[in-house]
């Protein structure tokens, strides 16, 4: 009995000296992970296996690729508005809280994410050649940065998150034929930092403001670090029940179309004009959305007995004519019908008993 009992003693031994290296590699792996981040060691993008916000992730519906229709617009985001409020405040760090830019270059500079240039046309481009180089895209826009061992640090300070009071945004509005189901789902976003005096006022409406496009993001490469950032969505309600992955999922931006996916590659015109085709744009999505099971059934018997007892038929059905009659003839049987109709109906103020028909012929 004692030796059963060494071996069950010895056999757990083994077993959590075993489990116990595991945990320490897992320790190791998560200490890892936040030093890459904050080191700004390099972290392969495409690495699902060893990126945590990958993993817990939730992954949303992807856009399918063929799907019977779809209508691509490009809008432009004004962050001083109450509605992208969200996307710009605070304007400065402060604590673990910060605006969407300073969360995107943090990524960016750290090797977490890839950003791709903005080119001329103003169309984005996810391919391998058109990804930007760190150091070049600090250089083109003039963001200082200290280099020490081929690591790239900037500070606080010297991220122009101030002077991003823009975006660009790609949309989609698709309907999926396999789920039934019309979405509408953010693809792409742009920052535009807007470039001013200094004794002017940022302001992204400012005709003096030069607006500049810093770089192209694909808006599934960063969703899974969105879902995580929290932020506060309404000046009633200060609590942070809302992250940016949530606000763009819900529709929650407000931005004018200034650009479509058309045969030409126009863009709209900038006149007065461009109003007219904003709204007629807006109609064409919104139409589309509520006429997709829109059905006009024909009208039968049934419908019209239903629509009698609404109260809202008031129109009479006309009798369709028998062949062989003349129109005379119709008018004269129609006559007919209607006076023995009322010949057969009693007099209202009549005191007499009333019997029925029946009873009459007997």
């Amino acid at each position: 009995m004692q030796r059963f009992l060494c071996i069950l003693i010895f056999l757990n031994i083994c077993i959590l000296c075993n489990a116990q290296p595991a945990k320490r590699r897992v320790v190791t792996s998560d200490e890892g992970n936040k030093s890459s981040l904050t080191a700004g060691k390099k972290a392969s993008p495409t690495d699902k296996k060893g990126d945590r916000a990958a993993l817990m992730f939730p992954a949303s519906a992807e856009m399918p690729e063929d799907v019977v229709w779809r209508r691509d617009i490009y809008r432009q985001l004004d962050l001083l508005k109450d509605a992208n409020a969200p996307l710009y405040y605070p304007v400065e760090p402060h604590g673990k809280e910060q605006n969407l830019f300073t969360y995107l270059f943090r990524l960016f500079v750290s090797g977490r994410i890839n950003v791709y240039e903005y080119k001329i046309t103003g169309d984005e481009s996810f391919e391998e050649k058109d990804k930007a180089n760190v150091k070049d895209l600090l250089n083109k826009f003039s963001i200082y940065y200290e280099e020490s061992g081929g690591k790239i640090t900037v500070n606080e300070s010297d991220i122009p998150s101030a002077q991003v009071t823009r975006y660009y945004m790609k949309e989609s509005s698709y309907f999926d034929q396999r789920s039934a189901t019309y979405r509408t789902r953010v693809t792409a976003l742009c920052p535009v930092l807007m470039e001013s005096s200094e004794f002017e006022s940022i302001d992204a409406e400012s005709s003096s403001a030069t607006p500049k496009p810093l770089f192209w993001v694909k808006y599934d490469d960063v969703a899974a670090y969105l879902s995580r950032m929290p932020i506060m969505a309404s000046n009633l309600n200060n609590v942070t029940n809302m992250t940016v992955d949530d606000y763009f999922t819900m529709n929650r931006y407000e931005g004018q179309i200034y650009k479509t996916n058309n045969l030409q590659g126009r863009v709209l015109p900038n006149d007065s004009t461009r109003v007219k085709e904003q709204e007629r744009i807006e109609k064409q999505l919104k139409d589309f959305e509520e006429n997709i099971w829109h059905y006009e059934a024909p009208i039968d018997s049934l419908d019209s007995i239903n629509a009698v007892k609404d109260g809202k038929a008031d129109k009479k059905v006309k009798a369709k004519p028998v062949a062989g009659k003349s129109s005379k003839e119709e008018k004269k049987s129609s006559s007919r019908r209607t006076s023995s109709a009322s010949s057969s109906k009693p007099p209202k103020s009549s005191s007499a008993p009333r019997s029925s028909a029946r009873r009459q012929r007997r």
